[in-house]
Parts: C-alpha cells; structure tokens; sequence
C-alpha cells in the first residue's frame, strides 16, 4: 500500500508550491489518490511558504495533518517548525542554504541536497525546486520519472513546455546529488 504524508516548506519564490503541485499532478498521472494544500503568507514572495501532499493508493479522508512521513525543507523557519512534525522512522529532506541549525533528530533518516549550490554552479537557478524534488524521488521514487514529465506537462502552462527538458534534467542532476546524512 502506497500512504505518503509530505510537507514542502521554505520561502516564497523557492518554487515550493509548484513543486507539490508537479509532484501531485505526477501521482493522479500514476493513478493516485492525491491531495494538495498550499499554505502561504501574504506577502508570497520572500515570505514563507508551504505546501502539504499525500499520495494514496487509497481514499484520502483528510488533507489536515499534524504529522508527515517526509519533510523537504527549504530555510531555517521551516525546519524549526516541521522537524519535530516528521514521524519517527520519517525522512528530512533539506537543502543547507540558509539552514544555520542543521536538523538534529537522530530517530528520522536525514538527507542533504544541495539543490541552491548546483543550481548556481550549472546557472539553472529556474529549476532549484525541481533538482531538490529529483533529491526526494532518489530516496522515495514514489512516482515514475515518466509521470513526473506528464505531471510537469499538466501542471505548466503549453507556453513553458518547451522548458520541460531542462526541468527533467534537474530531477536528475537532484538524484545524483542527495546524500545521505543519517
């Protein structure tokens, strides 16, 4: 049975509600049950941002939750909020760039993406939110890389399909990069 409880936290701007949006449309593409719950400021840009996803090989009852089976966490705020909502055994997914206070939990599997560096080093600054969520389908591959392009098709607008190829080379460019802490 396939039962994935996700928060994606940072700031706005990070592509963190675009990335649940891609992950949930890459789980209706797989024949999942999917919910998705933004959650944002009103400031938007610069303020912080987060976004809730279950994927579900059965009916979602609720898209509330007060704990998660994985965090992908973006700046400080949202680890000092979220980290202690992981569930034990869970998984913190976060990239170090502007993280002052690395996660501490020693009772959730941790892992590192520097998503913001490679994104600056191979100038794809556009598609930081989709190298971090390559990190994630590296660890959890709960959706195909075939339904993640069919949901990046669904979710983008036709005028920024052309941008898909380099949207999918960022996934990969994540899975190769993520590592594991602990």
């Amino acid at each position: 049975m396939t039962n994935e409880e996700i928060i994606i936290a940072g700031f706005g701007g990070q592509g963190v509600l675009s990335m649940g949006k891609i992950l949930a449309y890459s789980g209706i593409m797989q024949n999942l049950e999917v919910s998705w719950m933004p959650s944002y400021g009103p400031e938007m840009r610069g303020g912080t941002a987060n976004v809730t996803v279950i994927l579900s090989n059965e009916r979602i009852s609720s898209p509330i939750l007060s704990a998660y089976d994985t965090a992908i966490i973006l700046n400080q705020q949202s680890l000092d909020k979220f980290e202690p909502m992981v569930k034990p055994g869970g998984t913190l997914i976060y990239d170090d760039n502007g993280i002052s206070v690395p996660p501490s939990r020693k009772d959730i599997s941790v892992y590192l993406v520097q998503a913001a560096k490679a994104a600056s080093e191979k100038n794809m600054s556009k598609i930081f939110n989709m190298i971090v969520l390559g990190g994630y389908l590296k660890v959890n591959p709960i959706v195909s890389l075939e339904n993640v392009e069919a949901g990046l098709k669904k979710s983008l607008p036709e005028r920024h399909h052309k941008l898909i190829p380099a949207n999918i080379e960022g996934l990969k460019l994540g899975a190769e990069i993520i590592q594991k802490i602990r």
